[in-house]
C-alpha cells in the first residue's frame, strides 16, 4: 500500500492510510484488479470524455435532443430511474433508526450507500442535461417556490446531503474519529426522519413534473394521480433494489444474506406491487379505458409490457409464501421489478410523449454519447460501491 504521509503530510497522509487499510475486510475476498474492474474504469473514462465534450460543445453536439424532446435518456433513465432505485434507503433507514426493526440493520449501510450513489448520479445527470451547466447552483439562492422544478432541485440537494451524513459513520469509524461518531449517533434519528420526509416528497414531485403535460403525454400514463403512482412504484422498486443488492453482494463479496431479511423485503415488494397494480388498473379504466391499450399500437404494448414484467409476474411469483422464502425466486423477482419500473420511467419520459413530438415533425433516439455517459455513470456507482465494500465496514452486522 502507498504511504501517503510522504506526499501530503503525516496528518492527512495518516487519514488516507487508514482509509485504504483493508485488513478488516479480508473475509469478503474483494479483489480490485480484475477484468470487470478494468471494464468499469474504461467506461468511466469514456463517460468523462463525453462529459467534457458536452460541456465544451453543448447539448446539440453531444445529444439528439431538441426543442420538442428537451428531456431524453439522461432524465428518463438516469434521473427518474436512478432516484427510484434509491428509494430503498429511506425505508430501510426508517425501519432501523425510527421503528427499531433490528433485523434490517445488517443491510442499512449498504442500502444507504446505494442510494447515495443513485442520487449522486441523478445530480450529475441533471448538471449535464441543463443547457447552462455552469449555473446549476442558481436554484439554491434564487428561489422560485411556485415551480415544481425548484422543489425537485431543493429535495435533491438536501437529500443527497442527508445520505452523505447517514453514510459518513463508516468513514469516521475507519479514521477513528470517535467524537465525530458520537455526534453523528446523536443526530442520526433526526437526520433519518428528515430524509424520510424529503424522499417521500421527492419521489412524488418527480411525477408532479408531468402534470403540466396533459396535451403531450399519452393518456395511458397521464393522470392527476401520477405523483402518487411515482411514489408507490418507487417504494416497490426500493425494496427490490435492496433485495437485489443484498443477494448479489452475498454471492460476490462472500458474506451470508439473512433469509429473514430477504423474506421481509419480498413481503414489501408484494404489498406495494399489489397497491400499484390496483392504482394502474383503476386509472386506466377510469381514464382512456382498457380499449386504449389495444388501439394505441406500440404505446399500448409498452404499457402492457411494463405491467407484465414489473408488476403482474412478480405478484404471481410472490403470492406463494414458499417463494418469498426462496432467495433465488426473490432475486429473479427483484430484477423483474427493477426492469419494469425503469421501463415505466422510460415510457413516461420518452415513449409517452412520442406521439406529440411526431405530430409536430420531430423524432428522438439517444445518441451514442448519451449511452456512453449513462453506462459510465452506472460503472462509477458500481466501482464506488465496490471500493467502499473493500475499505469500509459496509456489512458490520452480517454473518461471515
Amino acid at each position: 500500500m502507498i504511504d501517503f504521509t510522504r506526499y501530503v503530510g503525516p496528518k492527512m497522509g495518516g487519514a488516507f492510510n487508514k482509509l485504504l487499510d483493508d485488513k478488516h475486510s479480508e473475509h469478503l475476498g474483494i479483489k480490485l484488479d480484475t477484468p470487470f474492474t478494468r471494464v468499469l474504469v474504461l467506461l468511466i473514462l469514456g463517460a468523462a470524455c463525453v462529459g467534457g465534450y458536452r460541456i465544451i460543445f453543448g447539448l446539440g453536439a453531444s445529444t439528439n435532443m431538441n426543442d420538442y424532446w428537451p428531456w431524453g435518456l439522461w432524465i428518463a433513465f438516469d434521473v427518474l430511474g436512478g432516484v427510484a432505485m434509491a428509494a430503498g434507503a429511506f425505508m430501510i433507514a426508517g425501519a432501523v433508526y425510527i421503528l427499531n426493526m433490528k433485523k434490517f440493520k445488517c443491510i442499512a449501510r449498504a442500502s444507504i450507500l446505494n442510494a447515495f450513489f443513485g442520487y449522486l448520479l441523478a445530480a450529475i445527470s441533471i448538471t449535464f442535461d441543463v443547457g447552462r451547466s455552469a449555473v446549476i447552483w442558481h436554484p439554491l439562492i434564487m428561489w422560485q417556490i411556485n415551480s415544481v422544478m425548484f422543489i425537485v432541485a431543493l429535495h435533491l440537494v438536501c437529500y443527497l446531503t442527508t445520505l452523505a451524513t447517514e453514510s459518513s459513520p463508516m468513514v469516521f469509524e475507519k479514521l477513528g474519529w470517535h467524537r465525530t461518531l458520537k455526534f453523528l449517533h446523536r443526530i442520526m434519528v433526526g437526520a433519518v426522519m428528515f430524509g424520510v420526509a424529503l424522499s417521500l416528497l421527492h419521489q412524488s414531485s418527480l411525477g408532479a413534473n408531468y402534470l403540466i403535460l396533459p396535451s403531450k403525454l399519452s393518456p395511458l400514463w397521464y393522470n392527476k394521480h401520477i405523483p402518487y403512482m411515482f411514489l408507490v412504484s418507487a417504494l416497490m422498486m426500493g425494496f427490490s433494489m435492496v433485495s437485489f443488492e443484498t443477494i448479489l453482494t452475498s454471492k460476490v463479496f462472500n458474506h451470508k444474506a439473512s433469509k429473514a431479511v430477504i423474506e421481509g423485503l419480498a413481503k414489501g415488494i408484494l404489498c406495494f406491487g399489489c397497491l400499484y397494480f390496483v392504482m394502474k388498473t383503476v386509472t386506466i379504466i377510469s381514464g382512456p379505458g382498457l380499449g386504449a391499450l389495444f388501439n394505441n399500437g406500440f404505446l399500448g404494448f409498452m404499457w402492457l409490457l411494463e405491467m407484465a414484467v414489473g408488476v403482474v409476474i412478480p405478484i404471481l411469483l410472490l403470492a406463494k409464501r414458499a417463494n418469498r422464502k426462496d432467495i433465488d425466486t426473490v432475486f429473479v423477482v427483484s430484477i423483474l421489478v427493477i426492469l419494469g419500473v425503469l421501463l415505466n420511467r422510460l415510457n413516461v419520459g420518452v415513449f409517452g410523449v412520442s406521439d406529440y413530438a411526431n405530430r409536430v415533425g420531430s423524432d428522438y433516439f439517444p445518441s451514442i454519447m448519451e449511452f456512453i455517459l449513462t453506462a459510465g455513470m452506472i460503472a462509477f456507482a458500481i466501482l464506488g460501491f465496490k471500493l467502499c465494500a473493500k475499505y469500509l465496514n459496509l456489512f458490520p452486522e452480517t454473518e461471515h
